[in-house]
Formats: C-alpha cells, sequence, structure tokens
C-alpha cells in the first residue's frame, strides 16, 4: 500500500513537529511546505491526501492541483480561508479546531474590554511622557465597568466563555446570534434579535461571527451609528468583519471612544495603515488565541483531524462532511479568531 501524505501549508510562529510526529507515528509521509504561495504549496503536496492550512488560501485553483487530496484540517476555528463549496462539490472532507483556543480568545477578549474601559493604554502613555495622575485625568475618566452592557455579536464557544468572566464584572452581558439556540441560551445573558437594538444597548460591543459573505463589513456605518456615543468596539474574531474607514469615521465622530483589535482587514497592516496610527485603536498581532497550551493544541488537532479520518473514515471534528446529504453543522457555532493560528 503506497504511504499516505501529509502536508503543513504555513504554519507561521508554530512549530508542526508535535503534529507532524503524530501523523508519522500514524504511517503518514510528513511534509512541511512553510508557505502561503499556492505554487510552493502545490509542489511540496504533489501525491499529498491530506493537508493541515494555516492562513493560506485553498481555492478552487489550488484544488485542481491536489487530485490526491482528500481531506483538509485547518489550524483554526475559522474555516474561510477553504473554499468549503469547492471542498463539498469535489467529495472532500473540510475539518477545523472548534476548541483550541477558547479560553485564551475569551480572555484576550476580557483584557481588551477592561483595557479600553479602564485606559490602560492611555495612562501608559502619559507615565512614559514624564506625567502623572492629574495629566491622565485631565483628558477623560476611566468608567466603572459595572455601570456598562457588554454586547456580544454571535454566541459560540468563545463568546459563551467569555460572557461567563464578563458577568461578575459587567454591569450587564447581552447577545444577539440568531443562530443559537433558545433553549440552550446561557442565564444571565440577555437576548436581542436585532443586532441594532443590541449595538445600541451596549457600552463594548464585542465581535464573535466567523467571516462569511454575510458577516463581511457587517460592523459598518450603520451599525456604529446606532452603538452608544462613547462606546468601544472589540473584534478577536476576523479582520473582515469590519469597515475599517468606517470605524475610524466613527472614531473621529466620538461616536466611538476606542477599539480593540486583534485582527485587521489586511494582516500585518501595511506601515501607512491609518488603524496603526490611531490613538484610540488597541492592537495585537492577531494573537488572542495564543497560549503555552493552544500552541501545542493548534498543530496537534488538525494532526488528531487526520488520523481519526486515515482510522475510522471521518476527522473528529468536520465542517464538510462529502457523505452528508445536507453541509455539516459547524462544530463550533458563530465563533471564529477569530479564534487560532489563525483565529
Amino acid at each position: 500500500m503506497t504511504q499516505p501524505i501529509a502536508v503543513f501549508t504555513d504554519t507561521e510562529d508554530l512549530d508542526p513537529e508535535p503534529g507532524a510526529r503524530l501523523l508519522a507515528d500514524a504511517g503518514f509521509e510528513v511534509r512541511v511546505a512553510g508557505s502561503r504561495d499556492p505554487d510552493v504549496i502545490a509542489a511540496a503536496s504533489a501525491g499529498a491526501t491530506a493537508l493541515v492550512v494555516g492562513y493560506a488560501r485553498l481555492d478552487a485553483a489550488l484544488l485542481d492541483r491536489l487530485p490526491e487530496l482528500r481531506i483538509v484540517a485547518t489550524m483554526s476555528a475559522g474555516h474561510d480561508m477553504v473554499d468549503t463549496a469547492e471542498a463539498r462539490r469535489r467529495g472532500l472532507w473540510v475539518a477545523n479546531l472548534p476548541d483550541a483556543a477558547t479560553e485564551d480568545v475569551a480572555v484576550h477578549a476580557l483584557a481588551a474590554s477592561l483595557s479600553l474601559v479602564r485606559r490602560l493604554p492611555q495612562a501608559d502613555a502619559v507615565v512614559r511622557s514624564g506625567g502623572w495622575s492629574e495629566d491622565f485625568t485631565a483628558a477623560e475618566l476611566p468608567r466603572r465597568a459595572s455601570d456598562l452592557t457588554l454586547g456580544l455579536v454571535g454566541l459560540g464557544r468563545i463568546a459563551r466563555q467569555f460572557a461567563a468572566l464578563a458577568a461578575p464584572v459587567f454591569g450587564r452581558v447581552a447577545a444577539h446570534d440568531p443562530h443559537a439556540d433558545r433553549a440552550g441560551w446561557p442565564a444571565g445573558v440577555e437576548r436581542y434579535d436585532d443586532l441594532g437594538d443590541l449595538a445600541a444597548a451596549s457600552d463594548v460591543l464585542s465581535l464573535h461571527v466567523p467571516l462569511t459573505p454575510g458577516t463581511r463589513g457587517m460592523a459598518d456605518a450603520g451599525l456604529f451609528a446606532r452603538m452608544r456615543p462613547g462606546s468601544f468596539l472589540v473584534n478577536v474574531s476576523r479582520g473582515g468583519l469590519v469597515d475599517a474607514p468606517a470605524l475610524l469615521d466613527a472614531l473621529g465622530s466620538g461616536r466611538l471612544t476606542g477599539a480593540a483589535l486583534d485582527v485587521l482587514p489586511v494582516e500585518p497592516p501595511a506601515a501607512d495603515d491609518p488603524l496603526r496610527a490611531h490613538p484610540r485603536i488597541q492592537l495585537s498581532p492577531h494573537s488572542a488565541y495564543l497560549s503555552d497550551t493552544s500552541r501545542r493544541s493548534y498543530v496537534r488537532g488538525p494532526a488528531e483531524n487526520i488520523v481519526a479520518w486515515h482510522r475510522t473514515g471521518r476527522p473528529l471534528t468536520p465542517v464538510v462532511d462529502p457523505t452528508a446529504t445536507r453541509p455539516a453543522a459547524p462544530a463550533a457555532s458563530t465563533t471564529a479568531p477569530t479564534e487560532g493560528a489563525v483565529a
């Protein structure tokens, strides 16, 4: 029997060794392309039956060059880098990692929210410039978190854990998720059926949905216009959820007081990207998913999906099931980075 081949496309700052070892122990020949370039991936993946994908775009043109491919495993809860419709048409499995960094992203979202509310970047800048408390309070005072409402757009795994962490800190926690089961709606989280109504009721609005054609640019001028004056935006999911020019306009007009972005429309951002220079935007380098624990999970998890498929015919957490008459339900509800290595 020909030895099956598994290829890691792009691993960025992750060490593929734990996942590669798991695959090798299961009988795979393991290769690491180490690139998002489709030509590099195609060359490294000749004869491959399995791909582990980070940020690399897997579209129809690249799939045409991989005729032996049978399964794609993403290193994230999000799977927008894979053309899932094309994968389904070709009979390919696609599997994701719904829970590799749930705690990490939820904690990051809470830390980012509280940093905005408590104005920690501004306080840091005052001290570093030689000032002290009177210089800090001369601008604007921080707000008390227990006086504020946290609004969650999407209520998947990460948002639910964020809600549990935030409940003792914020005065109210509310959410909008038309796909969430009403029977399983968490206690203590107020439900809003209209996204605009949630925005209007929230002091901190945090995004927790995958990037799809329907959600791309959802945080736009219309949504910002509904938000309370002086409110905050947090995004730890996907950069494409936010209309960047509209966000800059909302910050400039004072409609929003600040934003915390772990993800950007273009990553890494260009040197002249206005999001990088805005004093009211708190940035992190798509790192919400990172911890010593999740770093291992992001390379072992896809390998576990591939090994399970190899042994049983089915991965552990499929999002595209070519044997089903209908598309498989996503393993993670409406939560993404945004949620991981590509979260």
